[in-house]
């Protein structure tokens, strides 16, 4: 009984937090973020950087749904490759696809919990409203083990994260 309770509580808490977001992105993220909306940085990062979409060389689909979980969670792309993530929110609830690696996506959720209505501008963040779609072109310039994960509170917290193998 009480971990239902604990459960129907942290349920709530999602979904308050859910609602808050949702108002924030139709404010704040109006114009977007990540896969070229907003502020842009094409700044070199450890997991690499901004694509360009005349250099696309695969187109990697992905699903975010309500369950918390990235189908598939698990990417191999090799060095110096240009990927597009389409990105499908199947789901009732706001889904975000960050790139980073593990460190950096640790970091970053725990703000999130504390700034539920945080503002991103990077080009390899972004929003995806339920039922729509969205695209984050990416250059893995470097090998190496990454991530990706949703940060909006809660959702990374109960799972919803990926990997990107690069190979030399």
């Amino acid at each position: 009984m009480r971990m239902t309770t604990i459960f129907i509580s942290a349920l709530a808490l999602v979904t308050l937090l859910q609602a808050s977001l949702l108002n924030a992105a139709e404010h704040e993220h109006a114009t977007g973020h990540g896969g070229g909306h907003g502020t842009q940085s094409a700044e070199q990062k450890p997991w690499g950087i901004p694509g360009d979409a005349a250099k696309v060389t695969r187109t990697v689909e992905i699903r975010m749904n309500d369950q918390m979980r990235f189908v598939p969670d698990k990417v191999e792309v090799n060095e110096g490759e240009t990927v597009r993530f389409v990105l499908h929110n199947d789901g009732q609830l706001l889904h975000e696809f960050v790139l980073g690696d593990k460190t950096q996506l640790d970091e970053h959720a725990a703000m999130m919990l504390k700034q539920p209505n945080m503002a991103h501008t990077s080009m390899d963040m972004l929003h995806v409203q339920p039922g729509k779609q969205g695209e984050v072109t990416w250059t893995f310039n470097r090998a190496g083990a990454f991530d990706f994960g949703c940060l909006i509170a809660g959702h990374y917290q109960a799972g919803m994260l990926g990997k990107v193998a690069v190979a030399q």
